[in-house]
C-alpha cells in the first residue's frame, strides 16, 4: 500500500472558528489557513487538542478538512485527528479523514477502556491498515490516562503505515530523546504547545505541532535554531513562553487561542463550544498583560 506524506517541522493545530452564535465560521477558518502558508508552517493539521475536535460533528469534520485542503492545495501535508475511542470508531474516522483529503492521521490511544501494551499495538495497526495516509500515534498521556511505553513506540515504528510519533508525555524532551534512540526510523515530533521546543529538538526532535496563533513567531525561532543562531532562538522562545503556558491553562486554553487570533484579526470571533470555558477575568487580564508586551503584529483581515 502506497503510503502518503509524513508531515515534519512547523505544523500547528489550526483552532476552529466559530460565529457568535456557534456556527462554522468558514471565511474565517480561510483566513487562518492563508495566515499560516503565509508564516511558512510546513503542514497543518485539524482536530487535534487545539481544534475543539470533541465539539465537531462528523459532517463539520469533514466540511473543515475539505476546505483546509482546497485552501493548502498539493503543496503541504495536512494531518487530521483520529480520537475514536475504540478501534471501529477509529478506523471510520481514519476512513473519512483519508477520503476528505488528509495526508496522515493523528491518532490517538483508545482511552474508555484503558488498554494494556498489547492491545495498543493491535489498535495502531488496525488503523494504520485502513487507509492508505499514514499514521502518528499521538502519545498523551495527561489527556488519555494511557502511557504509551518507550518499547511499545519502538514496536509500532515497526509497523507498516506507521511513520511519526507525537510527544506529549511530560517531560517531553527526556521521552523524545528516549524514543529517538530507541525507534530511530520514527520521526519524533514535539506537542505541549511547544513549551519545551528547543529542548526537545537538542534531543532528536524534528518537528513540533503547537497551537496556531503564533505561527509567525515560532518561524523564526525555528530559522534561527537551524542556522545555529542559538542565542537569538532562545531569547524569542523566552519571549513567547508566557503565551504559551497561558496557552495551556485548563478549561482556558481553546479561549486563549481564539481571542488572541481575534485581536491579530485573523478570525472574526473568539466563540467557543462547551465544554470549553469563555475567557474569565483572571486569564483575560493575564492575556492582556502579555499581548501589550509582545505587541504582535495583525495577520491579514478576515473577509467579509
Amino acid at each position: 500500500m502506497a503510503r502518503t506524506r509524513t508531515a515534519l517541522g512547523l505544523v500547528p493545530i489550526l483552532a476552529t472558528p466559530f460565529t457568535d452564535t456557534g456556527e462554522l465560521d468558514l471565511p474565517s477558518l480561510r483566513s487562518l489557513v492563508e495566515f499560516q502558508l503565509a508564516c511558512g508552517v510546513d503542514g497543518l493539521a485539524v482536530f487535534g487538542m487545539a481544534s475543539e475536535g470533541f465539539a465537531l460533528t462528523a459532517d463539520e469534520r469533514a466540511v473543515i478538512l475539505r476546505e483546509v485542503r482546497h485552501v493548502v492545495g498539493d503543496g503541504l501535508p495536512v494531518v487530521a485527528g483520529v480520537n475514536g475511542t475504540g478501534t471501529p470508531v477509529a478506523v471510520e474516522q481514519a476512513r473519512q479523514a483519508a477520503d476528505a483529503g488528509a495526508d496522515q492521521l493523528m491518532v490517538l490511544p483508545p482511552f474508555l477502556a484503558k488498554p494494556n501494551q498489547q492491545q495498543l499495538l493491535d489498535f495502531f495497526g488496525d488503523v494504520a491498515r485502513a487507509t492508505e495516509a499514514s499514521v502518528m500515534v499521538q502519545d498523551a498521556p495527561a489527556v488519555t490516562g494511557v502511557p504509551i511505553e518507550v518499547t511499545t513506540i519502538a514496536a509500532l515504528s515497526r509497523l507498516p503505515g506507521i511513520t511519526s510519533v507525537k510527544v506529549e508525555a511530560p517531560p517531553t524532551p527526556v521521552k523524545v530523546a528516549a524514543v529517538t534512540g530507541a525507534a530511530g526510523d520514527l520521526a519524533v515530533l514535539g506537542g505541549l504547545n511547544a513549551a519545551s521546543l528547543i529542548e526537545e529538538y537538542d534531543n532528536g526532535s524534528v518537528g513540533t505541532m503547537p497551537a496556531c496563533e503564533f505561527s509567525d513567531l515560532l518561524r523564526g525561532i525555528l530559522d534561527d535554531l537551524a542556522g545555529g543562531r542559538r542565542a537569538e532562538a532562545r531569547g524569542a522562545f523566552v519571549r513567547l513562553l508566557p503565551l504559551i503556558h497561558l496557552g495551556m491553562r485548563p478549561g482556558q486554553a481553546w479561549a486563549v487561542h481564539k481571542e488572541v487570533l481575534r485581536r491579530r484579526g485573523i478570525i472574526a470571533s473568539g466563540r467557543v463550544r462547551l465544554p470549553a470555558q469563555e475567557l474569565e477575568p483572571v486569564t483575560a487580564r493575564a492575556l492582556d498583560e502579555i499581548l501589550a508586551e509582545l505587541r504582535l503584529p495583525a495577520g491579514q483581515k478576515v473577509p467579509a
